[in-house]
């Protein structure tokens, strides 16, 4: 791949430095590659220097030359995502956090400085059926990659359904589809933000690339 990227982070902590309103979005992070704790710290971190403006977006990737250089197992990125999130969810919330699940322990600590949003909203990318039952009962959002709207309609149906089974409603997360700047026609992208809107979406992603 021949398209550079910076370090969400590392990049976020320098533009919040230089900004007042604009928010931050991971979009996104292949959380099992990384350490939960550490990702937590992190987020906190910015959190707190951006006022409250970051937003992290995770996924589990598909790249496993990506978790070998990082020493992550590839094949269980799935399960141990679903700790990652009640884990970061509790360091984000709590002074104090004693935590025993199958792949972390973390006995009587926690993160200071708390970041301003507690927790910080966790969106999800991504579009396995597994992907939305994660959404509907541990997101604040999902940031889906279909072209158009109309494509999304299968997914958004499952949404819905396990939405229901949490008790849950589509207008209680957000929806963050990606609009490819590379098109070129604006009439395109007016008719793609019509339709998004129609069917639910909250937010806007443009792809650059």
């Amino acid at each position: 791949d021949q398209t550079p990227f910076h370090e969400p982070f590392v990049l976020f902590s320098f533009m919040a430095a230089v900004t007042q309103k604009l928010e931050f979005a991971t979009g996104i992070i292949i959380l099992p590659q990384r350490q939960t704790a550490l990702v937590a710290k992190q987020a906190a971190t910015l959190d707190v220097l951006s006022g409250g403006r970051l937003r992290v977006g995770i996924g589990i990737g598909w790249n496993e030359v990506e978790y070998m250089a990082l020493g992550e197992d590839f094949h269980n990125r799935g399960k141990r995502i679903e700790e990652q999130v009640d884990l970061l969810q509790q360091l984000w919330t709590q002074p104090l956090v004693t935590f025993q699940g199958q792949w972390h322990t973390v006995p009587d600590a926690g993160i200071n400085p708390m970041p301003i949003q507690q927790p910080i909203p966790i969106w999800f990318g991504g579009h396995a059926e597994a992907v939305m039952r994660r959404v509907a009962k541990r997101g604040a959002g999902w940031m889906p990659n279909y072209r158009s709207a109309a494509d999304a309609q299968p997914t958004l149906a499952i949404l819905d359904r396990y939405l229901a089974e949490a008790g849950r409603t589509r207008a209680e997360i957000g929806i963050e589809p990606r609009l490819n700047y590379g098109d070129g026609q604006p009439e395109r992208w007016r008719v793609a933000l019509e339709e998004w809107a129609a069917a639910g979406a909250t937010h806007f992603t443009i792809n650059t690339m």
